[in-house]
């Protein structure tokens, strides 16, 4: 990974941990840190060194949402006209895209954009010091990084909709009950269990598996039947079942030894792969 000047980044052992690097902001988004963001999630998923992705932030703060430095302009895009492209968006759809699993690891305040952002990520884990807030129409914008889609998905539409529409900043323990984490640490022990969790990962199973397994997961959430869902399994299976990880999963499952799964991300991705079409970006009606 090469150095960035909004982000920290370190590999050890097949995790990459990712840390928002603007501490005197916040850990703010600027199009630097977007830039940045989407820059080491492509080189993360071309590396097979990178098993799972953690995603933290600097100093007090996960992130504080957009940088409101410029003031009262700072959300005029007029000049973009429809052609304008939310740049939390941005990170939400590369998140969403990705190959490997992203874990966010949420240390402190995560508002407007900087809750968003972590909608897309597989596992979240908080802070006791971490603070959530969908504060959009509080500052007389919407819901973006694509937040009316993953946010309901992740928590329901009615508690989606109280958070959203109360634009309320909220405590840990009520993220925990309603879904929106997975657990809450002392700040200490925020990143060890984080870690645990990606070691799991790593440490136990099969890299085409799990990408295979995410994006299954992810694209799924759209579909209106399950027929859908055992069609794809049926394909992936045949293509999987025959191969040297399925191979390996069972013998070393057998032998009671540690798996040495073969295949890799880069290479050896099923010729399935990818069964979705991408949706290209136009203006909104056009």
């Amino acid at each position: 990974m090469r150095e960035y000047e909004t982000l920290l980044t370190g590999l050890g052992a097949g995790v990459l941990t990712v840390t928002l690097d603007r501490p005197d902001r916040l850990n703010a988004i600027t199009p630097v840190l977007v830039r940045e963001l989407l820059d080491v999630l492509a080189a993360a998923d071309a590396d097979d060194d990178v098993r799972v992705i953690i995603v933290t932030g600097a100093g007090r703060a996960f992130c504080a949402g957009a940088d409101l430095g410029a003031g009262g302009t700072v959300f005029d895009h007029r000049d973009t006209g429809a052609g304008h492209r939310d740049l939390g968006g941005l990170v939400a759809l590369r998140l969403y895209a990705s190959a490997k699993p992203v874990i966010g690891a949420v240390n402190g305040p995560a508002v407007g954009a900087g809750a968003g952002l972590t909608l897309p990520m597989d596992i979240r884990l908080a802070a006791t010091t971490a603070r959530f807030g969908f504060v959009y129409a509080r500052r007389g914008i919407v819901p973006e990084s694509a937040a009316s889609w993953f946010l309901p998905r992740a928590v329901g539409m009615q508690r989606a909709m109280e958070w959203v529409a109360t634009g309320r900043v909220f405590d840990a323990a009520e993220a925990l009950a309603g879904g929106l984490v997975r657990s809450v640490h002392p700040p200490e022990e925020l990143l060890p269990a984080a870690t645990a969790i990606a070691r799991e990962i790593a440490d136990h199973t099969a890299p085409v598996s799990v990408a295979l397994a995410r994006q299954m997961m992810w694209r799924m959430l759209g579909e209106p039947d399950p027929m859908t869902a055992h069609r794809l399994d049926s394909l992936l299976m045949s293509q999987l079942g025959g191969g040297p990880d399925a191979a390996e999963g069972v013998e070393s499952f057998l032998a009671r030894r540690p798996p040495a799964f073969p295949g890799r991300v880069g290479t050896d991705l099923p010729p399935a792969w990818p069964w979705w079409r991408d949706e290209e970006f136009r203006p909104f009606g056009a």
